[in-house]
């Protein structure tokens, strides 16, 4: 697996055994070594906002000797909440891994999916969630059943409009494959689904052929994906609410 150092400290799992070799040993040394200044770009959970965050550790100095168990921090600059990491290197291996951390990988993200109640349900917003928390516990396959009924909770309601306003052949539809589906949804659909829907084949696929470790490596692409295709709705829900109230105020002004 590829470190960097925002993918440590948000993105992998604990447990998740990561090989240092000389194209990360960069990457290695801003985690653990005291004598590295280094600065990254992410979310505060917490506080709900972006900001930049530095690592702060007394691990080791430069030599990088680190083996066995330690405790790394990092520090959002914006708020000066601390954060903390427990973490293990094995010297036979050169493996190096999370065991333990607070906030949670989960906590990091499903801050972020707050913001698409008004586009999903209760449930569904529930089901993006659990997704999340099941990628960042190491269970791929599971998290691409959430993330597929995410998908398919999508076409739904746009077939439910297509339907209301007579654009779609009901048969038809029902008779069709999902990008067969798509096609015909097309003119309620983003532009980014309509472009990118083997989505849904790649999601399938996972949770009928691919193993776990394979489902991880690509979850974070599929989330984003579908996190692509919610802000294109959410940006088109929020012009059309621009328009009512400007409309509404323009229909209350008396000349």
């Amino acid at each position: 697996m590829q470190l960097t150092v925002s993918k440590f400290f948000f993105d992998i799992p604990i447990y998740t055994p990561i090989e240092i070799n000389k194209e990360n040993v960069t990457e290695f040394k801003a985690i653990v070594d005291k004598t590295v200044s280094y600065e990254f770009e992410g979310y505060n959970p917490w506080k709900q906002v972006d900001s930049t965050f530095t690592v702060t550790t007394d691990l080791i100095g430069s030599n990088s000797t680190f083996t066995g168990y330690g405790i790394v921090k990092i520090k959002c600059k914006r708020t000066d909440d601390i954060f903390h990491y427990f973490i293990y290197k094995n010297p036979s291996t050169h493996m190096l891994m999370k065991i333990g951390q607070y906030p949670s990988i989960a906590d990091f993200h499903i801050s972020e999916i707050k913001q698409y109640k008004k586009l999903l349900s209760t449930d569904k917003l529930k089901e993006f969630t659990r997704a999340i928390g099941l990628a960042a516990n190491g269970v791929g396959i599971g998290s691409f059943v959430y993330l597929r009924r995410i998908f398919e909770y999508l076409i739904e309601d746009a077939y439910t409009m297509c339907k209301s306003d007579g654009t779609v052949d009901e048969e038809s539809y029902k008779k069709s494959r999902m990008d067969q589906k798509i096609g015909l949804l097309s003119t309620h659909l983003p532009d980014f689904l309509v472009e990118h829907k083997s989505m849904y084949s790649i999601l399938s696929k996972g949770i009928h052929e691919l193993d776990e470790k394979t489902c991880l490596d690509h979850f974070d692409s599929l989330r984003v994906g579908i996190e692509i295709i919610l802000d294109e709705k959410l940006d088109e829900l929020k012009k059309k609410e621009k328009i009512e109230q400007a409309k509404k105020k323009l229909m209350s002004i008396k000349v």
